[in-house]
């Protein structure tokens, strides 16, 4: 299965793609912020669905604590 995030008015990857997520189309300064946000939702989302605990994440505390 292949997801895509593309900009709105992309029909060439929307015909290559088993599902898209669409995101409007901005400057290319804020364009990676925009396309983040589907993807940190699709990641939590797919947490919650295979059962874990999405707000206390394994093994968080050691690694950013450990230097």
């Amino acid at each position: 299965m292949l997801i895509a995030v593309i900009t709105e008015g992309d029909e060439v990857s929307k015909n290559l793609c088993d599902d898209v997520m669409v995101v409007p189309q901005a400057d290319e300064v804020i364009a990676p912020i925009l396309s983040v946000i589907p993807l940190q939702l699709l990641s939590y989302f797919i947490g919650v669905a295979k059962g874990c605990d999405v707000d206390k994440p394994r093994n968080l505390a050691k690694s950013v604590t450990v230097e």
